[in-house]
């Protein structure tokens, strides 16, 4: 008969996964709490939330959850980082994290919507210019050829106001 206390936490896990956008399963062993303690400060900074989660509460959550995926991504001592609004903020930020501190976790696999990724996937991810780059990048590309346009409809007046400046300061 399971207690109330895990039956809670099986529904705070069942949130998480359900709000995530992303989840990337990682393999702590071997850091110390000062590490975790560093690890998830900079993950929190990134809006990313990260758990340590026992096996047989997360399996119970994710069959409950609206994405039953996330089973395949929970295998020996796993932490859970979940990322809320942009997919590519916890990768970044993990890899980032990782190749900066140099501590002893690893990217095991991630699940992103109903797909699966591997280590690979997740670190191309986190390659990826963020949601704002591309949107600044989009709007550029489509801002350049009205800018062209303008200039060269600009292009003859303003040519023709220097000839006649020219004549001007001739006279």
């Amino acid at each position: 008969m399971p207690t109330q206390d895990k039956i809670d936490q099986v529904k705070k896990i069942k949130s998480w996964i359900d709000g995530a956008t992303i989840a990337i399963s990682t393999d702590y062993t071997g850091m110390t709490v000062v590490n975790m303690t560093e690890l998830r400060r900079t993950l929190r900074e990134n809006d990313v939330s990260y758990h340590i989660i026992k096996n047989t509460l997360a399996l119970l959550a994710a069959k409950e959850s609206d994405n039953p995926n996330i089973q395949k991504i929970i295998e020996g001592p796993t932490g859970l980082a979940f990322g809320y609004a942009d997919p590519v903020a916890p990768a970044k930020a993990l890899v980032e994290f990782i190749r900066s501190s140099r501590l002893p976790i690893k990217i095991m696999n991630g699940i992103m919507g109903e797909r699966v990724l591997n280590e690979r996937e997740i670190n191309d991810l986190a390659s990826l210019p963020s949601k704002n780059e591309l949107i600044a990048k989009l709007i550029g590309q489509i801002q350049s050829p009205i800018t062209r346009l303008a200039r060269v409809l600009d292009s003859p007046i303003t040519g023709l106001a220097r000839v006649l400046q020219g004549r001007v300061e001739q006279l």
